[in-house]
């Protein structure tokens, strides 16, 4: 069923959309089911008044007949008969014949025969008689749905069939068809009110309940989904408030949890590699002490080189986990000001770069986002000789653009550029340097500041580096 919902797109895919509809849908389902009481109701009163007068009418003809000399009852039964009220005699059943059964009808019927012969033998006294058959039919006599007929016909009619006993043995049977003689209100308008103010106010009145009452229930989710999404910004964002129903507290203590158990495993990391890169430095300039006394100035370098890169490599592990962890305070931060500030450090070392366009301030983590912006920077600076770097401003968002003109990258490599520690040999220069963490530390500080970094390769030549940071 939720598949074929999907299908059709009326399923909600929020939770609280669809508790929303599963509590509409059974309070209609319910009401549906109570609407047949209503009909049953209906029914019986539009039924009522042509029992009762078509009972009447032929309890009165009973009595003639029985006074009356039976070869005169043939000509007395048709005299009788008029329009929608039509008799017929029935001869009497023979010793072994059996007296007409009473045949099946429904429930509601069963209650309107039960009232016609109740005022028939009231009227006539207490005899046999079998109906025969009751319908409800509409003013115009076309035998329709009674569901029909109840909900559309202004006054509808009741039509029957019967058979009474007469008191020297033989039978009556009279078809009759009988109006509503005047009702209190019409089943049309009673319909029409039902429907009214027990659907249609019903459904507007449990749709907004549902409403609430699920935003209510939910509200504590989608605190945990704002939490859950800080967290993924922050680590040490605040944690949640273990208040509201027992289900909600449990989680939010889960979650609390589990985020001392996520500061805890980052801080024990940490220390676990500045461990290491205390203790590998220690050796790294013993190493270099003994180097400086070989004689070999060849093998000297040589030696010199790889110890010099592997000190490198500590120092970059390091930055990069100091990096990830955002832990700086959010404050305002002037972008026209930051990228003139890296457009000046990176002219006093002879590199190009332009900057153009202009943005409002900007909430962030001004140390961040400056090495966020740098690493970019001289990146395009590295591989493209040059950058251009173009901030664009937005009332929902800024996009800063940074442009080289170097060789770009493989379409199949633009995301794994940003993984930690990965670098292009064969498209990008390997003998340039880096450790392939620029790029990650850029993607990881944009990603603190609920954004994205792109990349793609331009038309013309070259790569384009997006950073998007919503306001």
């Amino acid at each position: 069923m939720s598949a074929l919902l999907r299908r059709w797109r009326l399923w909600p895919q929020s939770l609280s959309g669809r508790l929303a509809l599963i509590l509409v849908a059974g309070m209609l389902a319910a009401q549906m089911l109570t609407g047949t009481i209503w009909y049953d109701m209906r029914y019986g009163n539009a039924m009522e008044m042509p029992a009762r007068l078509a009972a009447a009418r032929l309890a009165d003809a009973v009595l003639i007949l029985d006074d009356a000399d039976a070869a005169q009852r043939p000509e007395l039964a048709r005299r009788l008969s008029r329009g929608e009220f039509v008799l017929a005699l029935r001869p009497a059943p023979a010793a072994h014949e059996m007296v007409p059964p009473q045949p099946a009808l429904s429930r509601g019927n069963e209650a309107v025969a039960d009232l016609f012969g109740a005022v028939l033998q009231k009227h006539a006294g207490a005899r046999e008689w079998r109906m025969l058959q009751v319908d409800l039919d509409d003013q115009q006599g076309s035998h329709e749905d009674a569901w029909l007929t109840l909900l559309v016909d202004e006054f509808p009619h009741g039509r029957f069939r019967a058979l009474v006993a007469l008191k020297d043995g033989g039978w009556l049977q009279a078809e009759i068809r009988e109006g509503q003689a005047g009702m209190s209100t019409a089943p049309q308008s009673a319909a029409f009110d039902y429907f009214l103010r027990i659907y249609a106010l019903r459904i507007f009145a449990v749709v907004l309940i549902a409403w609430m009452a699920v935003r209510l229930a939910m509200k504590p989710l989608q605190v945990m989904a704002n939490a859950a999404e800080k967290l993924g910004r922050n680590i040490h964002s605040p944690p949640l408030a273990t208040d509201g129903p027992t289900e909600v507290r449990t989680a939010a203590q889960a979650f609390n949890a589990m985020q001392r158990r996520i500061i805890d495993n980052i801080a024990e990391r940490t220390r676990f590699l500045a461990s290491v890169s205390h203790d590998l430095r220690s050796p790294i300039t013993r190493m270099k002490l003994r180097t400086e006394l070989l004689a070999d100035e060849e093998r000297k370098e040589k030696f010199r080189k790889d110890l010099d890169e592997m000190d490198a490599m500590i120092s970059a592990t390091l930055n990069v986990v100091q990096d990830i962890d955002v832990q700086e305070h959010r404050q305002l931060i002037d972008l026209d000001s930051l990228l003139e500030s890296l457009r000046s450090d990176q002219a006093e070392v002879g590199r190009e770069v332009t900057v153009s366009g202009h943005a409002a301030p900007l909430h962030g983590y001004p140390r961040s986002l400056r090495r966020c912006l740098q690493n970019v920077v001289e990146n395009a600076v590295r591989y493209g000789q040059r950058a251009r770097v173009r901030l664009d401003d937005g009332a929902e968002r800024v996009t800063i653009t940074v442009d080289d003109d170097g060789p770009g990258i493989a379409e199949d490599m633009l995301e794994r550029v940003l993984e930690p520690f990965y670098r292009l040999e064969r498209s990008r220069n390997a003998a340039t340097g880096g450790f392939g963490l620029g790029l990650s530390i850029a993607a990881t500080v944009a990603q603190a500041h609920r954004g994205e970094i792109a990349l793609a390769n331009r038309a013309g030549g070259g790569l384009r580096a997006s950073i998007v940071i919503p306001r």
